[in-house]
């Protein structure tokens, strides 16, 4: 299956422009992959249409930054950008678990409630662990977030507080996992693995074909957990970001 279009429907990003061979995606630098270059298409003019990114995310403040899938139809376009001195960062892996496979049986931790809207203790939670800057950049992931129809997990401990929370991506018959977070102080106690099954049974319920979700290769514990539930790598990706052209000196 080729997950790519269903990750660019899964977290869209705020602003798009599709040159017909490669999509330009920016959010104000709101995660990596809503600020990225899908190369959905080889370029027949690598050098133009490199210069016509350079552009689009100068004009934005933003660094240019690919998102290329490990495949041998992208061979030619890492070998460009490391010849253009691109570095190579966060390796991903996409996991996909087909319907009908049942996860280990496990002893429930707490309880989930799933809504079809994140409220404040969800986002609270998924943005004390996983967000990067303020306000204005907390709003902009609830607009990345609004961008596509999703499920909102949150499991609660026994004293009925938000220990984790998760989210399930519905696009084209099929769900991403998104948002796994959990509590700094309830972790490694059950929450995550709770939080996963719960919004594996909401998808198997609505008859999704598949789930699918991303973990950077670094996350070993996060791919134990996946793999339990019976997810399986099915695909790679990375990040190709352009280096400064000039070195900052001075304070």
């Amino acid at each position: 299956m080729d997950y790519e279009p269903l990750m660019d429907a899964a977290w869209p990003a705020v602003e798009r422009y599709d040159t017909g061979e490669w999509v330009l995606r920016a959010a104000v630098g709101v995660t990596q992959r809503a600020n990225s270059v899908w190369p959905r298409e080889a370029a027949a003019e690598p050098e133009a249409a490199l210069r016509e990114a350079v552009q689009w995310y100068r004009k934005r403040r933003l660094p240019l930054i690919f998102q290329i899938t490990d495949t041998p139809a992208n061979a030619g376009l890492n070998d460009y950008l490391d010849a253009q001195g691109f570095t190579r960062q966060s390796e991903t892996l996409v996991m996909a678990r087909p319907a009908g496979v049942d996860p280990p049986g496990q002893a429930a931790t707490g309880k989930v409630e799933i809504r079809d809207q994140p409220d404040e203790e969800w986002l609270d939670l998924w943005w004390s662990v996983d967000g990067r800057g303020g306000q204005a950049e907390r709003e902009t992931a609830c607009t990345i977030l609004a961008g596509c129809p999703s499920l909102y997990a949150l499991a609660r401990d026994d004293d009925g507080g938000p220990a984790a929370v998760g989210r399930l991506a519905l696009v084209e018959g099929t769900g991403g996992i998104y948002c796994m977070a959990t509590s700094p102080f309830h972790r490694r106690r059950g929450y995550a693995s709770t939080v996963l099954q719960a919004l594996l049974c909401e998808g198997d319920a609505r008859g999704l074909a598949s789930t699918w979700l991303l973990v950077t290769a670094a996350n070993h514990a996060a791919q134990q957990l996946y793999s339990q539930a019976g997810f399986e790598e099915s695909g790679r990706y990375l990040y190709r970001q352009q280096r400064p052209r000039r070195t900052l000196t001075g304070c």
